[in-house]
């Protein structure tokens, strides 16, 4: 059972709508303890940093997810759900997780790009796939993924980065640390290739 983390933060239905289609057994869990017999959690996330990790703190998600996890549980992390897994946020104060050794940091353009390239970075951009792991093997060539997001993850260990994508500059768009996963894109808005990567993270048994 894939366990869709619902505390107020994201595209829950599509997610869901997508993960049913591909015939995989799927709850969007609006109680921690619908976490206890998952085998897969995703937190998704849409908004500010703050806002986020303290709607996770009022809906006691926390130490839910962090059992999941520590059962060796694939938990994926989908945009402000990716950046909330980090240690900080330059766009808040409150603390991340800290599950990845990382930060979330804004976009450091010069003021050439910035006149070129807009901020959010919104559309589609394809994947530069540095370590493919279970969610990133067999992409077709012309994949591409659909970003919408202001700020961008910095990993301390480029082991623990699975892709980046380019905007002004490289950026991490995945990451992985054992079963811990984080996509900057929206999977549930990618069409063909988000079903692919969905489908890769509910077969995988870590």
């Amino acid at each position: 059972m894939i366990a869709i983390v619902d505390a107020g933060l994201g595209n829950i239905a599509a997610i869901a709508t997508m993960l049913r289609r591909l015939g995989h057994p799927t709850r969007v869990a609006a109680d921690p303890a619908q976490l206890d017999d998952a085998s897969h959690a995703i937190l998704p996330g849409v908004g500010a940093f703050d806002h986020g990790r303290a709607s996770l703190d009022r809906t006691g998600f926390v130490p839910a997810l962090e059992a999941l996890r520590d059962r060796g549980q694939p938990v994926l992390g989908i945009c402000l759900g990716m950046q909330l897994l980090t240690r900080r946020s330059d766009e808040g104060r409150l603390p991340g997780l800290g599950w990845i050794a990382g930060e979330t940091l804004s976009f450091a353009l010069d003021d050439a790009a910035r006149r070129r390239l807009r901020i959010p970075h919104m559309g589609w951009n394809s994947l530069e796939v540095r370590a493919p792991g279970p969610l990133l093997t067999d992409l077709p060539a012309e994949h591409r993924f659909y970003f919408v997001h202001s700020y961008r993850v910095h990993c301390d260990d480029p082991a623990d980065i699975a892709a980046t994508a380019w905007h002004g500059h490289d950026f991490v768009a995945s990451f992985r640390r054992g079963n811990v996963l984080g996509t900057q894109f929206h999977p549930e808005k990618s069409h063909r290739f988000g079903l692919h990567l969905l489908d890769r993270f509910a077969r995988w048994r870590p």
